[in-house]
């Protein structure tokens, strides 16, 4: 099926997004939004990509589409957005995601779901695979990286002198991002951890068009994870939220409500 770029806004009635904040394991508060949803027992966590926040358009549209499904809990991952703290970058961003899981328990839903995008992906990964309580029911990956240092694109070659250069840095701040320090020593990569997962349902997307991380990245996260994962490469996608349809993302919230519910 080929996918074209940007979700549409939903049509029909969806329910406000009404501002939450949890604070992390870790001390970090975090800024968000709930998307209710009154006939269903299924939330879905949400992590967004670098750079981004829950009140961009094509966030925000991506989240409505969602909540067509069933409860969104979406919190901005810390140094973004509206969040404390300064972005690791995809290291501590996972007790970020474990706080949304906490949050949507909180809430009343039974079944909690993760999705991430990019950053957001390797997040979603990386949170599976370390044991957090409470774990998700299932698990989606949207243009994960499988591992760090990535600079095979004139893209992430773009997001790596923003990391790693004094000017680059000064950047990030103008585009709403405050950066931690850099890693004292680099965190298990999504590839090293993927096998963990099982046997929570693991679903891997990538589009064959995206410019950041080749669709390699999750062909071999789908090797590494063993026989446990689905992997969808999409034709005609890009890269990460902006590139979501809704049709997509209606597949891939059936995939996580159906699978979340064979898992219980």
């Amino acid at each position: 099926m080929r996918s074209t770029k940007n979700p549409g806004q939903p049509t029909g009635i969806t329910p406000a997004a009404v501002p939450v904040a949890r604070r992390t394991y870790d001390g970090i508060r975090l800024q968000g939004v709930h998307i209710g949803h009154s006939a269903a027992d299924l939330a879905f966590v949400v992590g967004h990509g670098f750079t981004n926040h829950v009140r961009k358009p094509y966030v925000a549209r991506v989240l409505h589409r969602f909540a067509r499904h069933g409860g969104v809990v979406a919190l901005d991952f810390r140094g973004h957005g509206r969040s404390g703290g300064r972005s690791s970058v995809g290291d501590t961003e996972t007790h970020d995601l474990a706080a949304g899981v906490s949050l949507a328990h909180d809430l009343g839903y039974r079944r909690v779901v993760t999705v991430g995008f990019s950053m957001g992906a390797s997040v979603a990964l990386r949170h599976a695979a370390l044991d957090h309580v409470p774990g998700p029911a299932a698990v989606a990956a949207v243009s994960s990286p499988s591992r760090w240092w990535v600079r095979e694109t004139p893209a992430m070659r773009r997001v790596h002198w923003l990391l790693e250069q004094p000017q680059g840095r000064v950047v990030a701040r103008a585009l709403g991002v405050r950066l931690g320090d850099p890693w004292a020593v680099a965190p298990e990569s999504p590839i090293e951890v993927v096998h963990r997962i099982a046997p929570v349902p693991l679903l891997l997307v990538h589009g064959e068009l995206d410019h950041y991380f080749a669709p390699a990245h999750s062909t071999a996260l789908h090797r590494a994870a063993g026989g446990d994962a689905e992997l969808w490469l999409e034709p005609g996608v890009r890269h990460a939220e902006s590139a979501m349809t809704p049709a997509l993302v209606d597949r891939i919230a059936t995939w996580l409500d159906r699978r979340a519910e064979e898992n219980r």
